[in-house]
């Protein structure tokens, strides 16, 4: 009997993708950061990024699971990051803006090597890793200048990342329901 096992990359990526989206519709300047946002980014773009990279481990994809659980981990951390002052946890201390701008500095580079290593991958998910060093690196400059059109910018080219992201999600999904691709990546 054939132990065939489900794709979990659309649901990785479906994670990512509304997280990115949602939130970066908060960095464009259209809505604050509400629990709307903090809720998919624990449970949405943290837990079901998790989830799907433990089932690329048992699929023996290292690239896969490397990208999920880590991606899952930044947003548990980036909402840890906003509540845990409020709730008196982490000393009670804010992170300075500054500072702020060295964690994305270091998503940035990681995302720039996952960029890399998604080269011999599809196109389209060659655009997400891309998309995303970009965002990192906008946000790590907004962190530091305080520049709120470079905050816009990174917001827009955000929904742009996460966007491509559902995009593939969904082409990976019809087209393991229709049989054949539909829609191109």
């Amino acid at each position: 009997m054939e132990n065939k096992l489900a794709n979990p990359a659309p649901l990785g990526l479906m994670g990512f993708g509304m997280t990115t989206v949602l939130l970066n519709i908060h960095n464009a300047g259209f809505f604050p950061v509400s629990a709307m946002i903090l809720s998919m980014g624990i449970f949405y773009g943290g837990l079901a990024q998790i989830i799907a990279g433990i089932m690329e481990f048992r699929k023996g994809n290292t690239f896969g699971t490397t990208a999920f659980t880590s991606y899952g981990l930044f947003w548990i951390t980036l909402v840890a990051l906003w509540i845990f002052p409020d709730l008196g946890i982490a000393k009670g201390a804010g992170t300075e803006e500054s500072f702020m701008g060295w964690y994305f500095l270091l998503w940035g580079v990681f995302t720039f090597f996952m960029w890399i290593g998604s080269w011999n991958k599809n196109k389209v998910l060659q655009f997400v890793f891309l998309s995303l060093w970009i965002l990192f690196f906008l946000l790590a400059i907004r962190a530091w200048t305080g520049n709120a059109s470079i905050g816009m910018i990174a917001g827009w080219e955000g929904i742009l990342c996460g966007s491509s992201a559902i995009y593939l999600a969904m082409a990976e999904v019809i087209e393991e329901t229709a049989g054949k691709k539909i829609f191109p990546y």
